[in-house]
C-alpha cells in the first residue's frame, strides 16, 4: 500500500513535473541565490530555480540564449589557484584565517581535515552538520571543512550549497572562507568583484547559522569572512578579512520576503512544463504564464535576462528603463501611460509625477523651440554665403582677367623661365 502524499512530497512532485519528464533538476548555487535575492518581486526566476530548471538551456530554446558566465579559462585557473591555497592540508590557508582573523589563537600547526564525502546532497549535508558539530566540541583544535555542503531553505525549497572551505576556531567559531581568482593589487580588489563575493559569502553565512541553531549550545558564525586571492600578479596568495553583516541582514530579509514555490505553482495551468525539448511556441506560452518583473540588472544575473528584456520592451513596461525610474513614475506602469500624461491627455494633474512629467515636457518644447528659431537665424546667415561667394567669384573673375592682360604685357619673359 503506497504511503500518503505529503505536502513536501507532492511539491516535490509537482516540481518534477514542471521541470519535464527525466529532466534532472539543476541545483541552486550561492551565486543564484543572491541573484534570487536581489529580485524577489520575479516569481518566474523563483519557480524556475526552485525546481531546478536549466535556465540557460530554456533560454537557447526560447531562441534569447545567455551570453554572461565564467569562461573555461577563468574556471580551470581559479581550480589550480584553490588547490594551492589548500595544499599541505590547508598550511597556508588555516595560517592567513589565523593572520587576519584570530591573532589571539594559537598557531595552526596542525588541523584536522574531516572526510566530507557521502552519498547525495542530503548525505552530504549532514555529514558535514555532524563534522561541525565534533569540531566545535573538541575545542582548542583548528578544521578545515574542504567543500562541506549546507542546506538553506529557499521558499519552501531546500537549495544546497558549496562554500569553498569553512574553518572551525579553537573557540568553536566558524568562519567562511571564499577562495577568488581575481588578483589583489597592493592589497586591494575590484571593488564590484569583492561585494558580489561577499554577497555570496553572506548566504553561506545564512546556511550556517541555520546549522548552529539546531545544536544544543549554539557556536558563533563570524561575520567576518575571509577572501582569499592571488597577490598582484603572481600566483602567490593573499587574504583580507570582509565583513559580510549588511550583506547578510540585506539577503535573510529578501529571502524572507520570497513568495513561496507552491503558491505560484499553484496559479499555473495544468500540464505546464518548461522542458527545453518541447516545440517553441509551446515553451514560451508556459514561460509567459508565469509573470516576470525585469530589470536591467537581471542581465548580469539571469540567463533568460534577454527573452524578458524583450517581452518588457514589447508591452512597454518602464521597469525596462530601471527600477528607480519605476520607483520615481508610480502608478505609471507604461510607456505609453508617461507619455499620455506627459502630453495633458490622461493623469491626475495632483499626482505628483504626472506634474513632474508635465513639466519637463514643457521645458523640453520650449528649448526644441529656441533650437528652432537659432537655427532659422543660423540658416539665413548661412544663405548669405553665397552671395559674398558669388562677390568672390566676381573678384576672381576680375583677378583672373588682370592675370590675363599682365600674362600678355609680360610676353615673352613669362614663358622664359620654362626653357
Amino acid at each position: 500500500m503506497p504511503l500518503p502524499r505529503t505536502r513536501g512530497t507532492a511539491l516535490r512532485h509537482r516540481l518534477a513535473e514542471l521541470r519535464g519528464p527525466d529532466v534532472a533538476a539543476k541545483a541552486l548555487d550561492a551565486r543564484a541565490l543572491a541573484a534570487l535575492a536581489a529580485n524577489p518581486g520575479c516569481k518566474r526566476r523563483a519557480i524556475l530555480d526552485g525546481a531546478g530548471v536549466n535556465k540557460a538551456a530554456l533560454a537557447s530554446a526560447l531562441g534569447s540564449p545567455s551570453v554572461f558566465g565564467q569562461s573555461q579559462f577563468a574556471f580551470t585557473r581559479g581550480n589550480a589557484f584553490e588547490a594551492k591555497v589548500k595544499a599541505d592540508g590547508g598550511a597556508e590557508l588555516l595560517r592567513l584565517v589565523h593572520e587576519k582573523l584570530d591573532r589571539g589563537a594559537e598557531p595552526p600547526a596542525h588541523a584536522r581535515v574531516p572526510e566530507l564525502t557521502a552519498t547525495g546532497p542530503e548525505g552530504r549535508t549532514a555529514r558535514t552538520a555532524l563534522a561541525l558539530r565534533e569540531a566545535t566540541e573538541a575545542r582548542g583544535e583548528w578544521t578545515l571543512l574542504d567543500h562541506p555542503m549546507l542546506a538553506l531553505d529557499v521558499a519552501g525549497s531546500p537549495a544546497f550549497l558549496e562554500p569553498d572551505a569553512v574553518v572551525v576556531h579553537p573557540d568553536g567559531s566558524w568562519t567562511v572562507v571564499e577562495i577568488k581568482s581575481f588578483p589583489m593589487l597592493d592589497g586591494s580588489a575590484d571593488p564590484t568583484k569583492v561585494g558580489a563575493a561577499a554577497r555570496q559569502a553572506a548566504v553561506y553565512v545564512l546556511a550556517l547559522e541555520e546549522i548552529a541553531s539546531r545544536l544544543e549550545t549554539a557556536p558563533r558564525v563570524r561575520h567576518r569572512v575571509l577572501l582569499v586571492c592571488p597577490k598582484d600578479f603572481s600566483n602567490l596568495p593573499t587574504a583580507s578579512a570582509v565583513d559580510v553583516r549588511k550583506q547578510r541582514a540585506v539577503t535573510a530579509r529578501q529571502l524572507a520576503r520570497l513568495t513561496r514555490i507552491e503558491d505560484i505553482a499553484d496559479t499555473l495551468p495544468v500540464g505546464t512544463c518548461f522542458s527545453p525539448e518541447l516545440p517553441p511556441a509551446e515553451l514560451t506560452a508556459a514561460v509567459e504564464s508565469v509573470p516576470a518583473t525585469y530589470a536591467p540588472e537581471c542581465l548580469s544575473a539571469c540567463e533568460l535576462a534577454f527573452h524578458c528584456r524583450a517581452r518588457s520592451r514589447a508591452s512597454g513596461a518602464v521597469t525596462s528603463l530601471g527600477r528607480s525610474v519605476r520607483a520615481e513614475l508610480g502608478g505609471l506602469a507604461t510607456v505609453e501611460d508617461v507619455l499620455s500624461a506627459a502630453h495633458g491627455e490622461s493623469g491626475d494633474p495632483d499626482d505628483p509625477a504626472v506634474a513632474a512629467l508635465r513639466r519637463a515636457a514643457r521645458l523640453r518644447a520650449e528649448a526644441l523651440g529656441r533650437d528652432a528659431r537659432t537655427l532659422g537665424r543660423d540658416g539665413q546667415t548661412l544663405g548669405g554665403a553665397p552671395q559674398t561667394l558669388g562677390r568672390d567669384g566676381q573678384t576672381l573673375g576680375r583677378d583672373t582677367q588682370a592675370l590675363g592682360q599682365e600674362g600678355l604685357a609680360a610676353g615673352p619673359e613669362a614663358v622664359a623661365p620654362c626653357r
